[in-house]
């Protein structure tokens, strides 16, 4: 997935961990009529897919996106971190469970807005 050597694939994975650290919008599927993957969907599609060969880095890229990412970024990460360490997930969901900040969310065609913290909590809930 992410290149031959191995500057190549940790540049490409820093890549799309920035591209989820910069997210606006989190969206796991196609959106709307057409069924676009947006590109940090694919972004985190690319992470998920380096977590079986790479568990180490994409955990570091995961931690720092959970610090310093946008509210739809530390979702992103969150999630994602839920495949590597499920406590250190859950962990994570706990400390955003109170986060004011918004974020635009899609599933399919549904375009809608919520908070870190509302979200965070349903992740919680059905853990």
């Amino acid at each position: 997935m992410f290149g031959i050597g191995k500057d190549k694939w940790e540049r490409e994975l820093r890549a799309a961990a920035d591209e989820l650290a910069a997210a606006d919008t989190l969206a796991f599927g196609g959106v709307g009529l057409a069924g676009t993957l947006l590109p940090v969907t694919e972004a985190y599609e690319r992470v998920s897919a380096a977590l079986d060969d790479h568990p180490e880095e994409v955990r570091r890229q995961l931690d720092r996106v959970l610090a310093d990412g946008t509210p739809a970024g530390r979702a992103y990460a969150a999630t994602l971190l839920e495949r590597v360490d499920p406590a250190a997930a859950r962990a994570a969901w706990t400390s955003l469970r109170d986060d004011p900040s918004e974020f635009t969310t899609f599933v399919g065609c549904v375009m809608d807005r919520e908070t870190l913290g509302t979200y965070a909590s349903r992740r919680l809930a059905a853990a």
